[in-house]
């Protein structure tokens, strides 16, 4: 599997993104998918994520209310619409996929199987 994260850019404080993680060599469908983020020089955070039967969804605390995950088999696609943007959510942006990550173990980096390269997010006035 192959995975595209797009949709980052530059925002400001207050401002909305949509990222999406388009997937190629397979269908999604059966695979939980999550984001995680990474500021350089730290460690790589989860950020969101939703089970393979789209009925377990997580949030880190600090996106709670602010991000949302969906997904959308039918175009091979995973969102994350970022909503009231902070300066502290700047990153690079990273999607993850696997067959056979379980719903208490979705905020785990090491669960996922396939990643794919990240999508720079800038919160700036």
């Amino acid at each position: 599997v192959q995975l595209q994260a797009s949709g980052g850019g530059l925002v400001q404080p207050g401002g909305s993104l949509t990222l999406s993680c388009v997937a190629s060599g397979r269908t999604l469908r059966g695979l939980a998918v999550a984001w995680f983020r990474q500021i350089p020089g730290m460690e790589r955070n989860f950020v969101a994520a939703i089970d393979r039967n789209s009925a377990g969804i997580r949030y880190t605390d600090s996106v709670k209310g602010r991000f949302t995950i969906s997904r959308d088999n039918a175009k091979n696609t995973v969102y994350l619409q970022m909503n009231n943007l902070r300066p502290e959510d700047a990153a690079v942006y990273y999607c993850a996929a696997g067959p056979s990550v379980i719903t208490s173990n979705l905020r785990n980096p090491s669960a996922y199987t396939y990643w794919g390269l990240g999508t720079l997010v800038t919160v700036s006035s």
